[in-house]
């Protein structure tokens, strides 16, 4: 026969009294082997896991919703729109007004290409005025020619290349300008279409849409949670314990659990993570658990009861709880007189003690009202 402590259901310890003594009327009975269990109780809800909440990251009201609950969504898929008109706008306008840069920087850039003629008309005159100079200054150096010629030359040569130098810095100012301008267009552009996309809810991975919260025409309020998602496959056990109890769990021991929507069945599964932090509202420890064995209830944030099994012995020694006294001791028959006797415990549960040392199959106990003298 089992023995298991449990706040919400138990399989039970029968005590079998085996025999009455006038010892002031107590009864007497014997320690037994038996199977027992030692749990710690918890209770929490089921959710999925990598759980996450959907908000919005602007205010305004719907104008789609494209998803109901329990579809399957990929990464990226759009969930909900809201109303944009003013946001499209700017948007529209960053856009042209970047696409016009793309075009002035491109090679049908109607700016540059004026600017770009203009200095190679300037490059060719400076070259053309180039060789003219320093064929007249050859001559002169030769004796012909006359120095008025010479002088006029060379005053074209110096003003073509000014100009040559002009030309190349209206070039290239133009086009650091140009540049300059398409860097704050691209700036402005994106900047303007990260606010258009806060008014695209989409999903950011793969997963499955638990519970939608909004419908289209409703206004939703930024930051405000729009739907409930999470990662398909595994279901998480999220379970609050006790802080006077915390100490004696550990990852891998073994929880059986009962939800309130399926009512008496009993599932399996085993702890995965404790963790480490007191929630100081409740004095709990949240622990998490994943199903093992029977397929694991698909009710998305049910309640579930759960006892978490800490210790377990087969065939021990077992008394009833109330046959202990608060020091740890009994009272025993010895030849038809009472005496106080002291003993070891081991696991403990809510109606039953395992008997370390101290007693044996064969003492007789007396169970004493509230543990007074017999």
């Amino acid at each position: 026969m089992l023995v298991i402590t449990c706040h919400h259901w138990m399989i039970g310890f029968g005590v079998i009294m085996l025999s009455w003594f006038s010892c002031n009327k107590a009864p007497v009975i014997y320690p037994e082997r038996k199977d027992i269990i030692e749990t710690v109780y918890a209770s929490g809800k089921i959710i999925p896991e990598n759980e996450y909440k959907l908000a919005a990251l602007t205010s305004g009201a719907i104008i789609k919703k494209l998803v109901r609950d329990g579809d399957t969504v990929k990464k990226g898929q759009l969930l909900f729109v809201i109303s944009h008109e003013a946001a499209r706008k700017r948007y529209d306008a960053a856009l042209k007004n970047y696409q016009n840069l793309v075009v002035n920087l491109s090679d049908r850039s109607p700016l540059l290409n004026d600017l770009k003629l203009t200095l190679q008309n300037a490059v060719v005159k400076h070259a053309n005025d180039s060789i003219t100079y320093l064929r007249y200054k050859n001559l002169w150096s030769q004796g012909i020619g006359t120095k008025n010629n010479l002088d006029n030359v060379y005053t074209s040569y110096q003003v073509s290349q000014n100009q040559k130098k002009i030309a190349e810095q209206k070039y290239y100012a133009a086009l650091n300008d140009l540049k300059v301008s398409h860097s704050n267009a691209h700036s402005q552009l994106t900047t303007f279409d990260k606010d258009l996309q806060e008014y695209y809810i989409r999903s950011d991975r793969d997963g499955i849409v638990y519970q939608t919260y909004k419908e289209a025409g409703e206004t939703v309020n930024i930051n405000e949670v729009v739907a409930l998602a999470g990662s398909p496959g595994n279901l998480v056990i999220r379970l609050a314990v006790d802080q006077q109890d915390i100490g004696k769990l550990k990852t891998g021991q073994q929880v059986l659990l009962q939800t309130d929507v399926t009512g008496n069945t009993i599932y399996e599964a085993v702890v995965s993570y404790i963790y480490p932090v007191m929630n100081e509202q409740d004095q709990t420890f949240r622990v998490d658990a994943l199903f093992t064995k029977r397929a694991a209830p698909s009710f998305i944030h049910s309640s579930v009861e759960a006892n978490i099994i800490v210790q377990k012995k087969d065939q021990a020694l077992v008394l009833p709880r109330n046959a202990l006294t608060s020091d740890n001791s009994v009272w025993i028959q010895v030849n038809r007189t009472a005496k106080k006797t002291a003993v070891q415990t081991g696991i403990t549960t809510l109606d039953h003690v395992e008997i370390i040392a101290g007693l044996n199959e064969g003492t007789a106990v007396l169970l004493t009202s509230q543990n007074d003298e017999p």
